[in-house]
């Protein structure tokens, strides 16, 4: 869906007229926000992937990146992110559970990470004062952390 267009009004004496940029607003907004969570997804899977490689044997394994993902979603505009389904014990060690130890790396990751998480969204949030930074910032497709954009 592209930017909406500012409306016109006009009174019915055709004297007054004025702009209503609500629309305008509330999509870049919303817009700026998934970017927003697009970039902490980023952010977090990155810092989660260098505590999974700290794990004995996990150093140069490949298995780490294929179990951890996020979708950032445009109708619900959302972020998920976690380990996908039974893949490498993921769940499993986050919960502390089947013989596993109790890891908790994603929780900690945000948790550690809350001011940065904040200032990334303040980074993107305060774009909706300069329209022409917000439009440079927005892309309208849906992400995932295979690094495809559906639609």
């Amino acid at each position: 869906m592209p930017m909406p267009k500012s409306v016109t009004k006009v009174s019915r004496d055709g004297s007054v007229t004025f702009t209503s940029n609500v629309d305008r607003v509330n999509y870049s907004i919303r817009e700026l926000s998934r970017k927003a969570l697009f970039d902490i997804a980023k952010y977090i899977r990155r810092l989660m992937i260098i505590e999974l490689k700290k794990l004995p044997g996990m150093k140069k394994h490949k298995r780490i990146y294929n179990s951890t993902q996020y979708w950032v979603r445009r109708r619900e505009n959302d972020l998920q992110i976690g380990f996908k389904h039974n893949a490498w014990y993921g769940v499993q060690q986050e919960l502390g559970d089947r013989n596993q130890p109790k890891r908790s790396i994603l929780r900690d990751t945000v948790y550690k990470n809350i001011d940065q998480i904040r200032i990334i969204t303040g980074k993107y949030l305060s774009a909706v004062e300069d329209e022409n930074r917000a439009l440079g910032l927005i892309n309208e497709e849906d992400y995932n952390s295979e690094g495809k954009m559906d639609e």
